[in-house]
């Protein structure tokens, strides 16, 4: 009985965390949907700007890519990509940008 009350647990801890994270993800997948950023922007094809990955790769080293990207979005811009400039999305707010931003460093994981 012990037996199976540890296995229990050790399967809980296992899973629900993946869990919680895909749930966060398809709702930060759902706020960028939302507001165009999949209209220029995917996972892993280059549409007009580029790819997630590509995004998570440039920065994944740089301690300060969360709030250089916020700005980015809220902001726009051009010249770190290419010449094409960026709208700037003045639509989010603070909580949402930080997840949008972190999903994207994280290479914006999604089950789809």
């Amino acid at each position: 009985m012990t037996i199976n009350i540890v296995c229990l647990f050790a399967i809980l801890a296992y899973f629900l965390p993946n869990a919680y994270a895909n749930t966060e993800d398809e709702k930060t997948f759902s706020i960028a949907k939302q507001n165009a950023c999949l209209g220029c922007h995917a996972i892993n094809k280059k549409i007009v700007g580029p790819t997630f990955a590509a995004v998570a790769e440039k920065y994944k080293n740089d301690p300060n890519a969360q709030t250089f990207l916020k700005n980015k979005i809220v902001k726009g811009g051009s010249g770190s990509w290419g010449v094409v400039p960026m709208p700037a999305n003045t639509k989010l707010n603070d909580a949402e940008l930080s997840a949008v931003t972190n999903w994207i460093l994280r290479g914006a994981p999604n089950k789809n």
